[in-house]
């Protein structure tokens, strides 16, 4: 197991959920310095920040490792897209993160894109 995969156990508990609540996650916070929207792109640069990360922005720095977006990022750390976002923009502001817009070709509307969407979900969980 990974050293951020015990990192996430310790935080979880299969029973009782997050053991650690989202505001601790985010130390209070409750805006990102970097703006983003939930379909805004996140990858991984490969800069690794200096010091040691807190257990969520290592996990969260891992999930980065193919571009994704904030809100799968928030969806697999099983933490409110708000504070996802202020956990992004802190790897952002460390280099070890970059981020882009949504594509605007995507329209939300899209039956086929929501059946996509749906399909990729389902063959995660």
């Amino acid at each position: 197991m990974t050293a951020g995969g015990a990192h996430q156990e310790a935080w979880l508990d299969e029973a009782a959920g997050r053991l650690v609540r989202p505001y601790a996650v985010s130390a209070g916070r409750t805006r990102p310095t970097t703006a983003m929207e939930l379909l805004s792109w996140v990858v991984a640069t490969g800069v690794r920040p200096r010091g040691r990360l807190e257990p969520d922005h290592d996990v969260a720095l891992r999930l980065c490792g193919a571009a994704t977006t904030v809100a799968e990022v928030a969806a697999r750390m099983r933490l409110p897209a708000a504070v996802t976002k202020v956990v992004l923009s802190d790897l952002v502001a460390v280099g070890a993160v970059r981020t882009r817009p949504p594509s605007p070709a995507a329209d939300p509307t899209d039956r086929t894109i929501l059946e996509r969407l749906l399909a990729g979900l389902q063959q995660r969980l």
